[in-house]
């Protein structure tokens, strides 16, 4: 079964062109797939049927397995065997009759104009390090990049004349995101000031990415993720905030401010609409809020 796994894996990756990270999730479930079948002693996909799916699926929820990382695994499940089985390496489906539940809707979550402006003016812009941060943060807020298309972007994606910039995202997907003024004036400190001394402080080799660490090397999503919790904490913001809160809160912002949806779909990268029609969900539930809390009949 690993030869398999490893056909489907390279299938992913050359045919369907996901990215990295998307991979590593399908090859996580299906290694987990393939150990329970193990100590199950089944050898061949032939010899599986949909009793033993429903058996694994099963034992993910006495693990205490979320719905929704069920959910996950019931996809990954599905698009596997449907390639086995269209690869005429098996005879048969046991997905077929296996139903995949509802999953629960929960909105993203966002945060305010003000408590978004409190965590970009938290680094300290007297010295590189946080003149490099309020850089990061000014970008990952005007252009809801994820962090992975944040920390892949070159010297040459950025068109700061035009305010854009390039970037790749999901399925290797080139999209021109704008720049806001601020965004712009803070990048422009951190290339002049900032990224000339960190590059310097790595003598081993030349690289391109637009924002390095204190090494001079190219950030990693760990980096980007611990620095915005520090900043969080400084801001004096009580929420679990992650790089992916600032990306939903620059679309909902956006749209609370009239911004089309097909714009907002462009801007983030959405393949499909549906995706970005959540935030739709979000503006109308701060209508409600703001209703309930300042209508006095509500």
């Amino acid at each position: 079964m690993d030869n398999y796994i490893e056909e489907y894996l390279h299938y992913l990756k050359i045919d369907r062109g996901l990215s990295h990270n998307t991979i590593i999730s399908y090859e996580r479930d299906l290694k987990q797939y393939k150990m329970f079948l193990e100590n199950k002693e089944i050898n061949s996909l032939n010899d599986i049927d949909r009793f033993i799916v429903m058996d694994f699926l099963e034992s993910l929820k006495e693990q205490g397995k979320s719905s929704a990382s069920i959910i996950r695994m019931i996809s990954t499940l599905r698009k596997y065997h449907l390639f086995v089985r269209q690869e005429r390496y098996v005879d048969h489906d046991p997905m077929t009759y296996i139903d995949t539940p509802k999953k629960q809707q929960s909105l993203p979550k966002s945060l305010s104009l003000e408590e978004v402006e409190k965590i970009i003016e938290a680094p300290d812009v007297t010295n590189e390090l946080g003149i490099r941060d309020r850089a990061i943060l000014e970008v990952m807020y005007a252009t809801g990049l994820r962090v992975t298309e944040l920390i892949s972007l070159k010297l040459d994606d950025l068109h700061l004349s035009l305010g854009l910039l390039k970037t790749i995202g999901k399925g290797d997907k080139e999209r021109i995101v704008p720049l806001g003024d601020q965004a712009i004036y803070w990048i422009n400190r951190y290339l002049e000031y900032s990224r000339a001394a960190l590059v310097t402080k790595n003598k081993k080799e030349t690289v391109n990415e637009v924002f390095l660490n204190y090494q001079g090397k190219k950030f990693t999503r760990q980096g980007i993720w611990k620095n915005l919790k520090i900043y969080v904490v400084q801001a004096g913001i009580d929420k679990d905030v992650t790089p992916h809160t600032l990306r939903h809160s620059f679309a909902t912002h956006l749209l609370e401010n009239g911004a089309d949806l097909r714009v907002v779909q462009e801007l983030l990268g959405h393949a499909d609409i549906s995706t970005t029609q959540i935030y739709t969900h979000i503006s109308k539930q701060r209508l409600t809020d703001v209703y309930q809390e300042y209508f006095p009949r509500s």
